[in-house]
């Protein structure tokens, strides 16, 4: 008679909920694309340094970096929370964490609540008017995940909360507003519309087909490449009168020539509404816009330091 095998002695439970929550955080970074933080964050920087003179403290900028951080990661989620029924149904966006599954939404809630909490703590800590601005940048930058059901003006309203790194940063240094920052903002906020129109190029059909807003829905492909193109040149102005107004020497403005350049092949490889090459005109171009900007000054700066 034949015995049935010994059953296997019991497993140790594998490392797999520790690999599961590694993976639910990289998930996470993943479905608020973390990475896109260096659209905004240089500008944070050069916002918070531009007016300084000397070295500025270490803690101040940490804040001000951690405070770019939080605005972000909770706009980023938020907006993803807000839109997981529409991301379910686009084609597009059907593979996103929260639609696909692999991110839940409780994960989800988690992180916005820290990164908001990230944020009160560091504007808290750098002082009275930035920790009164909370409320309104949470406003502006959760608000945007609302809009393109009633307004094609979302790509504004987006420019405005990336607009808010360079404007809060300056605010937490200088404790006002003062006219550079001002143009350096608008720059910021005409260049995200400007960019954003084009991404949004991608979704036209669907978008027109949910009754949602948008530039493109709207205007159609060639309108909206053409105010997509002013934008930029309205950023482009902007960044020039910001560059006057701070005295800027030859490292700022050759960076100034070279952000054009980019927003000019960014504009290249979207004519005619080519949407083949989306990614790189979207991404690995506007990631550079900030950085250059920014190094322009760092540069000048250090120099000037070394200089006796």
């Amino acid at each position: 008679m034949e015995t049935s095998p010994d059953p296997l002695p019991p497993q140790p439970p594998p490392p797999a909920q520790a690999r599961s929550s590694f993976g639910q955080v990289a998930e996470l970074l993943d479905m608020i694309k973390f990475e896109h933080t260096v659209f905004a964050l240089p500008f944070a920087l050069l916002g918070g340094l531009a007016t300084y003179r000397g070295t500025p403290p270490l803690e101040k900028v940490l804040l001000i970096l951690l405070a770019m951080v939080g605005a972000r990661t909770a706009a980023m989620t938020f907006n993803r929370l807000a839109d997981e029924d529409l991301d379910a149904e686009n084609p597009r966006t059907a593979s996103r964490a929260l639609p696909a599954g692999r991110v839940t939404r409780a994960g989800a809630y988690a992180l916005l609540g820290t990164a908001i909490i990230v944020l009160c703590l560091a504007a808290g800590r750098l002082g009275p008017l930035p920790w009164k601005l909370v409320p309104v940048a949470l406003l502006i930058t959760l608000g945007y995940s609302f809009c393109k059901r009633f307004t094609a003006f979302a790509h504004v309203v987006l420019g405005l909360s990336l607009a808010g790194a360079p404007l809060g940063a300056w605010i937490a240094v200088n404790g006002s507003v003062d006219e550079p920052v001002v143009y350096l903002a608008l720059g910021v906020l005409t260049w995200t519309a400007g960019f954003d129109i084009i991404y949004a190029l991608q979704d036209l059909d669907f978008d027109r087909g949910r009754g949602l807003h948008s530039v493109p829905s709207r205007l159609g492909p060639g309108r909206s490449l053409a105010l997509s193109r002013l934008l930029h040149l309205v950023a482009m102005a902007s960044w020039a009168v910001f560059n006057v107004q701070m005295e800027a020497h030859v490292l700022p403005w050759l960076g100034w020539c070279i952000v054009g350049g980019i927003l000019l092949r960014e504009q290249w490889v979207v004519r005619g509404a080519r949407l083949d090459r989306i990614d790189h005109a979207f991404f690995t171009l506007n990631s550079l816009v900030g950085l250059i900007f920014f190094t322009g000054y760092a540069a000048e700066w250090f120099i000037g330091r070394a200089m006796p």
